[in-house]
């Protein structure tokens, strides 16, 4: 069986919350999943102070103790996870957003691989489609195997045709994210995926030392050895690139010292 959790940036039971369970019923037709939907309003989330104590020291330094490791906890313990978040002000809620704040150590240092991410976003009149860029963006990389999001336009009252063009997008959408829940959960890395590994995990080593937690993190996962973040076969072609980057980005570091 496969879980999944989704987080839900809404307080308001209406829209979002309705995506979210018509999505949930479709992916539960396609197979054996066990799905928890979390209503981020139910949660002590504080607000990022911007002290970098997550960065500089690691994440247990965070000064706000609230319910932040018990929703980490349940992403550790899912095979796929869905954000959805209505459109407030031509941007994603602000409860979303504080949630999401919460991540800025996992840019560093990421983790999430092998787990299957999409979103939702709900909306009144437009702009939806940038929010899912941001949220496309932000799962990967964080390290998860991203589909697509998809923005839903939802007027009350809603029409027959709206209803079932809402219906049809999301039962799309779950089946591409059941599909990807059935992959292997390490697929061969994007040439543009290998190039930010690569490239990043040589700055890191040239400019950081065991002194740094993204050094020591990247040292105790064998990242300044390996060819990507997790095992995976590269052919020929992808090996002289990455050799390429690793070059690259020593080169570009010299040129700024």
């Amino acid at each position: 069986m496969k879980k999944v959790t989704v987080f839900v940036g809404s307080a308001h039971h209406k829209n979002t919350h309705e995506m979210v369970d018509i999505f949930v019923d479709h992916l539960k037709t396609l197979g054996d999943v066990d799905c928890e939907i979390i209503t981020l309003s139910d949660y002590q989330l504080g607000i990022c102070r911007g002290c970098r104590l997550c960065f500089e020291k690691g994440e247990s330094f965070c000064p706000l103790r609230d319910d932040r490791d018990i929703l980490f906890e349940k992403i550790s313990a899912s095979d796929g996870i869905i954000l959805a978040t209505p459109n407030y002000s031509f941007q994603l809620s602000g409860l979303m957003k504080v949630f999401l704040d919460r991540f800025g150590f996992v840019f560093h240092r990421p983790r999430y691989f092998g787990k299957v991410y999409t979103s939702i976003v709900s909306q009144g009149i437009g702009g939806g489609n940038e929010i899912v860029k941001y949220l496309d963006f932000f799962g990967t990389h964080l390290g998860f195997n991203v589909v697509s999001g998809s923005c839903l336009t939802a007027l009350d009252p809603r029409t027959q045709k709206e209803q079932q063009k809402m219906e049809r997008i999301l039962a799309e959408q779950s089946q591409k994210f059941y599909a990807w829940l059935q992959k292997p959960a390490y697929p061969v890395p994007t040439l543009f995926k290998l190039m930010l590994f690569r490239m990043g995990r040589t700055s890191i080593k040239q400019m950081l030392d065991e002194r740094s937690c993204d050094y020591r993190y990247y040292a105790a996962k064998g990242w300044f050895e390996s060819q990507y973040y997790y095992p995976t076969r590269l052919n020929p072609f992808k090996k002289a690139a990455g050799f390429f980057f690793d070059q690259m980005a020593s080169t570009v570091r010299n040129l700024l010292a």
